[in-house]
């Protein structure tokens, strides 16, 4: 007598899934401390920050959020749940982040860095005091990135509970 798997392709695709949810974004729920505690006490420290901040989203966000799409579209294919409103709306939303970490958190990464180096530059020894460019920047990424943290919640709550 053979014995059944001890999970089926689906399981264990939804398993990817989570996975996937939880190395994209992971770190980055950590991005407001990490960011608060660097200027605050290590402020010629920031342009490193944003330089991993940009190389996480690139090598390990994006490509995070590909391994998420493909699982959603075998799940939604599999479970025939392709009508309902939380893969609709999953769907949109890796959509959603896809482009504004694309189009708005990596550049904005790569142009803090470049401010914060002038800014530290043009400190020379004295105390870092950051300019308006820069204050500007990390404010939007501040923005952005929240925005994007509660559409990772909030698609959480509509998968869990199926709307």
């Amino acid at each position: 007598m053979t014995q059944p798997p001890a999970a089926s392709a689906y399981e264990l695709v939804m398993a990817l899934h989570i996975m996937a949810v939880v190395a994209a974004f992971g770190v980055t729920f950590a991005y407001p401390i990490i960011f608060a505690v660097g200027a605050k006490t290590q402020p010629r420290a920031m342009p490193l920050l944003h330089r991993i901040e940009y190389t996480i989203e690139r090598w390990l966000v994006n490509p995070s959020l590909l391994v998420v799409f493909a699982a959603g579209i075998y799940l939604a294919s599999d479970g025939h749940h392709w009508s309902e409103f939380f893969v609709q709306w999953g769907f949109a939303v890796v959509i959603v982040i896809g482009a504004l970490v694309g189009s708005v958190m990596i550049p904005t990464s790569k142009k803090a860095q470049q401010a914060a180096e002038r800014d530290i530059a043009a400190a020379g020894d004295g105390e870092v005091v950051f300019g308006e460019e820069y204050q500007g920047l990390a404010r939007r990424l501040n923005f952005v990135g929240t925005t994007l943290s509660a559409l990772v919640l909030l698609t959480i709550v509509f998968m869990v509970v199926k709307p």
